[in-house]
């Protein structure tokens, strides 16, 4: 669902916080930098937005987690097979989060493009919800309040800046992807060779 920054700007304009929260779940930063040029220009109040920004930004991570969560056997059983997806690596994502969960999460959160992918993980991991959303939250201030400025200050050149945006996904998925295989390559040897650790 890929809305333009002047059809955004309008609603905006038209409806105002009312419409900011769910394009912010559906949309993410990039609403975020246009709520922060719609300040500048003053059709919104900047800490009302912050708010609104910061709880779409929530609501969004919520749903990636419970898809994560309650989707997870059913998930494995229909697309395991095709992704090579096993149960065994499930078991090694558990043992992850439950190690490194915050800072996992705070990656997958400042990295654009992938952010869902880290958050139906924490789901799928089954990390409690009280400390997914802890790590959440720290990670949704700083990043929403940084998109939010940027809007402020550049948000003439938004067209730019989704263009960046766009730039970084791509980096993004590229060394997720090659982390990944790294990781399910390497974590089951480093298993066997240590069993009584």
């Amino acid at each position: 669902m890929n809305f333009s920054a002047d059809q955004i700007m309008q609603w905006l304009q038209i409806y105002g916080y009312f419409i900011l929260f769910p394009l912010v779940v559906v949309e993410g930063p990039i609403v975020t930098v246009i709520a922060g040029l719609a300040v500048s220009l003053g059709y919104l109040n900047f800490f009302i937005a912050y708010l609104v920004v910061v709880a779409g930004d929530l609501g969004g991570d919520i749903i990636y987690y419970v898809i994560g969560r309650f989707g997870r056997e059913g998930f494995l059983k229909k697309w395991g097979k095709y992704i090579g997806l096993k149960a065994e690596h499930v078991i090694h994502v558990e043992k992850h989060f439950e190690k490194h969960g915050n800072k996992t999460l705070f990656i997958g959160k400042m990295a654009y493009g992938i952010g869902a992918l880290f958050l139906v993980a924490a789901g799928l991991a089954k990390m409690a919800f009280s400390k997914f959303i802890f790590a959440n939250m720290t990670a949704t201030l700083l990043k929403s309040l940084l998109l939010v400025l940027v809007g402020f200050y550049f948000g003439q050149a938004i067209t730019k800046i989704n263009s960046v945006f766009e730039f970084l996904g791509a980096i993004s998925i590229v060394i997720f992807i090659a982390v990944v295989l790294a990781y399910f390559y390497y974590y089951p040897k480093k298993e066997k060779r240590e069993p009584y650790e």
